[in-house]
């Protein structure tokens, strides 16, 4: 593909990644269910893969591996957060805030939650799904030892991160007491699931750093890890205890 050709193909993406959160933002206010948001976002990187994979006719070893892997990161992640305690947590945990920047800003909630959640988070699920966008553009080289060793880590990071989540429902059954859990990235060794996400988000780039334009999907995994240090490792234990 051309240059040209592929800022189109990632031009479709971004928009169909918008134009999916603009749609459930509608349906996701009117049904008072905000918290499907976070249910969305690994379905939402799963279906760019999927729309890629159609779009392109690059290496189809490369393509399965990215499609595949992704796709078996995303349901069990999906399944979990769209869990009927789960999602109310979110629900009341999304609605606060959009209900709180709305009186602030003289917005109506729909719209806060627009602005504020749904559009951001299809921009960045687009930018963190980079990996599996231009990794399935080129034909050669076919996929190497990178790419395998790639593929193995993001198995161990699906598999760990389903250790995670293991680990986390059985804390919010039963939250320990005690100390304050640490802060920033020395918290991901008690969050396995924090450490799979890495894992296969940094698995899927190798496989796609073969390749010339996969070489640039490196921004998705750098941005996401610059998130789990700085957002997702500063949430409160009352927030996890709760389900969010």
């Amino acid at each position: 593909m051309t240059l040209a050709e592929i800022a189109a193909l990632l031009g479709l993406n971004l928009a169909v990644s918008l134009v999916v959160m603009l749609g459930l933002s509608v349906w996701a206010v009117r049904s008072n269910r905000i918290g499907v948001i976070d249910g969305a976002w690994p379905l939402l990187l799963a279906g760019l893969a999927a729309v890629t994979f159609a779009a392109t006719e690059g290496d189809p070893v490369r393509k399965g591996l990215l499609l595949w892997l992704v796709t078996l990161w995303a349901l069990p992640q999906a399944w979990r957060r769209l869990s009927p305690a789960v999602r109310r947590a979110a629900d009341a945990r999304y609605a606060g805030v959009a209900t709180a920047l709305a009186a602030r800003g003289r917005w109506r909630p729909a719209l806060a939650s627009l602005l504020l959640f749904f559009l951001p988070q299809g921009a960045l699920a687009w930018l963190t799904a980079l990996p599996v966008q231009l990794g399935q553009i080129d034909f050669l080289p076919p996929v190497g030892w990178i790419g395998w060793t790639g593929a193995v880590l993001a198995v161990l990071g699906i598999g760990l991160e389903g250790l995670g989540s293991l680990k986390l429902a059985t804390h919010r059954k039963a939250p320990a007491v005690g100390a304050p859990s640490p802060a920033g990235p020395r918290r991901w060794l008690l969050r396995p699931d924090y450490l799979g996400d890495l894992a296969v988000w940094w698995g899927l780039c190798l496989i796609a750093s073969e390749t010339g334009p996969g070489r640039w999907s490196v921004l998705g995994p750098l941005f996401l890890t610059f998130a789990m240090a700085h957002w997702a490792t500063t949430e409160n234990p009352r927030r996890e205890r709760d389900g969010g």
